[in-house]
């Protein structure tokens, strides 16, 4: 890997290859030079005027060469001399150039990368100090040259992230799998992870598209080129699960950091439930997944396309094969929301929501926030995917899968999003389907088995107001299994369209083993008293039902605090 690549609005930078501890080893340096070849690309789509006013003062040499030596110049100068050697005619553009070199490196996706190295190198324990150093030096550099051009001492100064958005340190890899397993032993793990949150990520795409499907051939019996790869080790629920991405996609796979339990290095020697490939560079372009049933092993393989640029393909390849681990073991798979309330009077009810993308789980849940209630306090166990089954004691509990939220601002209160906006993620903020993954549970308690005490279906599509309960368990399996919802800009698909127990992560490429597990536990959930019902979220409909999700909110509410 290159000590500094660019591609598109990604940007990685190598400290193992080449650090700079100087601003003059900085500008003297080819990353430099490289950096600027993009800048001025930059610059003469965006702005030809500035282009035009460099090229005419150039001379004979390439006007990265120009620009590089004016800023060597500069900074070498003292502030007192800098009223001497720039006339005012010149400050101000030179200015505007400084400013707009500035900005388009900030608004780029920046992660430092520091390899553990035997013969040396930046090692763990000055991982995150080279960083900090790095994001000081650029910060220094900046405004030294600002101040010089705009002939004063700022008022005002902006701890910015100047430097990166983040860093990751990674590591030979522990697990050495046999056979065709065997081409993935050169890959890095990722071992540390620090990031500049809040992050703000642009990406190409902003939608997940079409669905994960099984094929009889391993895609580890076929050799590709793993070179630009890196391994992200995490926890999906239960399941260990490696995550080897082509170094393209970094950005987007940085949210796994925030969404899933990161695997700490002593424990990346075992073997995974799970292995997933993204960004394979193959002439398939396909999405598939493959269960490898001598090692007891699912494997994922994304082909490398563009249209994969957005977290939701991570994180849904991540959860669809979980849920194939799930059923295996014969537990049912949950796309939805569940938490944990306590109420003021010690009770605790577990409320889980159940639907597909865009149905209104996370925001109902949400909007309980907003109404005044007994409850004392909830605690996360769910925010998009979870695991029912029946324990030793006769009763339908539920595990979690992540320890973070994947929400779409759209359908947020205001506030929500910026609660935890220092440890969060976001991704397109402004655009349509923007998205924000902010930490918000622990492992631990995700883990441990979380009693169900009201089951309810998100319908986004009836214009009807409220809560309905089901009397038995065909009427009650009928709208869970149907898995109808209305699409609001979530996905590629348009209109109302049905699904699979509104799950297209494992339950419906898994239909026949998955039915009788959706019997079992519907008829213990009814058999124990559990309240399994329809809540009206409206937020399909025009003008979002015109209140209907506070008004399904509040009945939710009554129903906890009164049973």
């Amino acid at each position: 890997m290159e000590s500094l690549y660019i591609k598109d609005n990604l940007v990685l930078i190598d400290f193992s290859k080449h650090y700079s501890d100087s601003i003059e080893e900085l500008l003297s340096s080819k990353e430099f030079e490289y950096f600027i070849e993009h800048f001025l690309k930059h610059l003469a789509k965006n702005h030809h005027d500035l282009i035009d006013w460099m090229q005419s003062r150039q001379g004979p040499e390439p006007l990265e060469t120009y620009f590089i030596k004016v800023l060597k110049a500069l900074s070498m100068i003292s502030f007192d001399e800098s009223f001497t050697s720039i006339t005012p005619r010149n400050a101000p553009v030179l200015l505007k150039i400084v400013e707009e070199a500035y900005r388009y490196w900030r608004d780029l996706s920046r992660f430092s990368l520091v390899y553990s190295k035997e013969d040396g190198g930046l090692l763990l324990a000055n991982f995150l100090e080279a960083d900090e150093r790095f994001n000081a030096l650029v910060l220094r550099f900046y405004r030294s040259v600002q101040e010089k051009l705009q002939g004063y001492r700022n008022s005002v100064y902006r701890q910015l992230q100047a430097g990166s958005n983040g860093s990751l340190f990674l590591c030979r890899p522990k697990w050495k799998g046999k056979g065709c397993y065997d081409q993935l032993a050169k890959i890095p793990f990722i071992q540390k992870v620090m990031l500049r949150s809040p992050i703000i990520i642009s990406l190409k795409h902003n939608k997940r598209i079409g669905t994960f499907t099984s094929t009889n051939e391993n895609p580890l019996d076929e050799k590709y080129d793993y070179s630009d790869f890196m391994c992200f080790p995490i926890m999906v629920g239960s399941s260990l699960t490696y995550v080897y991405f082509h170094k393209d996609f970094t950005a987007s796979a940085i949210g796994l950091a925030n969404l899933f339990e990161f695997v700490t290095y002593d424990h990346v020697d075992q073997k995974p439930e799970c292995i997933i490939l993204f960004g394979v560079k193959d002439e398939k372009k396909e999405t598939t997944y493959y269960y490898d049933k001598e090692n007891d092993i699912y494997i994922g393989k994304i082909s490398y396309m563009p249209i994969i640029e957005y977290f939701g393909s991570f994180k849904k390849m991540a959860l669809t094969l979980h849920n194939l681990v799930m059923i295996k073991k014969g537990f049912l798979p949950i796309h939805g929301a569940m938490m944990d309330f306590y109420l003021k009077d010690g009770r605790v009810k577990g409320v889980c929501l159940m639907g597909d993308s865009g149905a209104g789980k996370s925001e109902t849940i949400e909007a309980l926030n907003h109404i005044d209630s007994d409850i004392e306090r909830q605690e996360l166990v769910f925010d998009d995917m979870g695991a029912m089954y029946i324990n030793k004691d006769g009763q339908v509990v539920a595990i979690g899968t992540e320890t973070g939220a994947f929400v779409r601002l759209d359908d947020l209160d205001a506030s929500t999003a910026y609660k935890d906006l220092d440890r969060s993620i976001f991704f397109n903020p402004g655009g349509q389907n923007a998205r924000v993954i902010t930490p918000a549970s622990q492992y631990s308690y995700i883990m441990q088995e979380h009693k169900v005490d009201i089951f309810l279906y998100a319908n986004n599509y009836t214009a009807a107001k409220g809560i309905h309960f089901f009397e038995n368990q065909q009427d009650a399996k009928k709208v869970f299994v149907e898995g109808k919802r209305q699409a609001i800009g979530t996905t590629n698909e348009k209109g109302l369209s049905t699904t699979y127990f509104a799950n297209p992560f494992g339950p419906m490429q898994e239909r026949e083993k998955c039915e009788p597990i959706i019997d079992e536990v519907f008829n213990k959930l009814l058999e124990n008293g559990v309240r399994l019902g329809e809540i009206y979220t409206n937020l399909g409909l025009e003008n979002k039902g015109y209140g209907g999700l506070e008004v399904a909110a509040r009945e939710l509410l009554k129903i906890i605090e009164d049973e």
